[in-house]
């Protein structure tokens, strides 16, 4: 016990604790948050909707990482040059949004989130790729845990502070706040230490670009790894763009929803998060990627059953308690098994293509679900969103037994 909490307080980990804030603040802004303020103004479902394209830098990381893995910043270090220069991008551009119209000028505030998603998602591969580079292997579970939990902090603050702020400040000196929450990394960046590579970066273009996709696809399972990727929180990922829009509609205040909804969901989440990496000790990876994603799929339900309920504050809050907790037990075990899918040689190119095949379907699915929400009514979207996540764990027939004897446990060791 003293030597985990000596682990757990180390200066190493308080660094990705709060570079795990400094990555997680953005997304919300210009996802949930930034939904909410369109929602405030009465503008079109559909319209609402399709702002989730404006989240496609995130899924398409992988094709710049390499170039950030060739190059460095003079004077600064490969991973903190890069990751200053994000960091001082997303203050200018979110300063530059809370002063946009999103009734009056949509595609300029389109055009904003765009730029804001470029500099998160450039600042995310830097960040995954400095937490691989600076904590050993035996580290990197624990890690990986506080890195997401700082992470959840900062989805608390963009989604329900922002909220109960949106309550007594109009929605610009909202975004100014946030703005300033960027400074949490930029202090941290300061403060830490260049990471110390043994092996040397990439030394042309050609090596940093083909080198990691050369070693993933030499895999036999290669193409059927991805799609799991891709399928295995889909159901999650479509939800989650309406929840907040369903809470509004629904007649729940934003008060209500920063208060019960984000703040009983981070706690919850938290919890999943834990419980998740305690169980995978004993469950191991591939059985807890069939048990927590079936969790997963009945949870979303309780959204179908929210929507035809109406306000009802014990109601909301039993529901996203069970789906933040159980979406916190799925991350833990989803982001266990991308870790043991990465090659140290080619961490930040290959972890940028795997976490951008994450936000897939939020991205490209997520954009008409403000239209089948519309069409199909709340209770049957959350329903379909239940359903359609069955396919990415069929996938693990193929890719892991319930001994998990296959892909699912490489390094295992290295990741809890």
């Amino acid at each position: 016990m003293p030597q985990l909490l000596t682990q757990i307080f180390s200066g190493r980990m308080l660094i990705v604790f709060l570079t795990g804030f400094s990555s997680g603040l953005p997304l919300l802004l210009i996802g949930s948050t930034l939904k909410a303020w369109m929602t405030d103004l009465r503008m079109d479902l559909t319209t609402i909707g399709f702002f989730s394209l404006v989240g496609l830098p995130y899924t398409l990381k992988f094709l710049w990482s390499p170039f950030m893995d060739r190059f460095a910043i003079a004077g600064m270090g490969r991973r903190r040059g890069w990751t200053l220069f994000a960091q001082a991008a997303l203050i200018a551009s979110l300063t530059a949004l809370a002063f946009a119209d999103p009734q009056q000028s949509p595609g300029t505030v389109g055009a904003l989130a765009v730029l804001i998603a470029f500099c998160s998602a450039s600042q995310d591969i830097v960040l995954d790729a400095y937490r691989r580079e600076i904590l050993s292997n035996e580290e990197l579970g624990l890690g990986s845990s506080l890195f997401i939990n700082g992470y959840r902090v900062a989805l608390l603050f963009a989604g329900a502070f922002a909220l109960y702020l949106a309550d007594h400040l109009p929605w610009r000196g909202v975004y100014l706040v946030m703005a300033a929450g960027m400074l949490v990394g930029v202090v941290t960046v300061l403060l830490a230490p260049e990471p110390q590579v043994h092996r040397p970066p990439p030394q042309s273009m050609r090596e940093a670009i083909i080198g990691p996709f050369a070693d993933f696809f030499q895999r036999p399972d290669a193409w059927s790894i991805l799609a799991f990727i891709l399928l295995y929180k889909i159901g999650d990922s479509m939800a989650a763009e309406m929840t907040v829009p369903m809470y509004l509609f629904v007649g729940y205040t934003k008060t209500q929803v920063g208060l019960v909804a984000k703040g009983v969901g981070f706690w919850a989440t938290i919890v999943g998060g834990l419980l998740g990496g305690v169980l995978m000790l004993r469950l191991r990876i591939s059985r807890s990627l069939w048990i927590f994603g079936l969790l997963q799929g009945v949870s979303t339900l309780g959204f179908a059953v929210l929507a035809k309920v109406g306000v009802n504050i014990p109601v909301l809050a039993v529901v996203i308690g069970f789906e933040n907790v159980s979406s916190g037990m799925g991350t833990a075990a989803y982001s266990a098994y991308m870790a043991s899918l990465t090659d140290k040689r080619f961490t930040a190119t290959q972890y940028a293509l795997l976490s951008s095949l994450m936000g897939v379907p939020r991205v490209i699915l997520g954009a008409p679900t403000g239209w089948m929400a519309k069409t199909m009514g709340w209770a049957w979207f959350f329903t379909f969103c239940a359903l359609i996540a069955i396919p990415g764990l069929l996938l693990l027939l193929k890719l892991s037994t319930w001994n998990g004897r296959k892909g699912a446990e490489v390094a295992i060791a290295e990741t809890i």
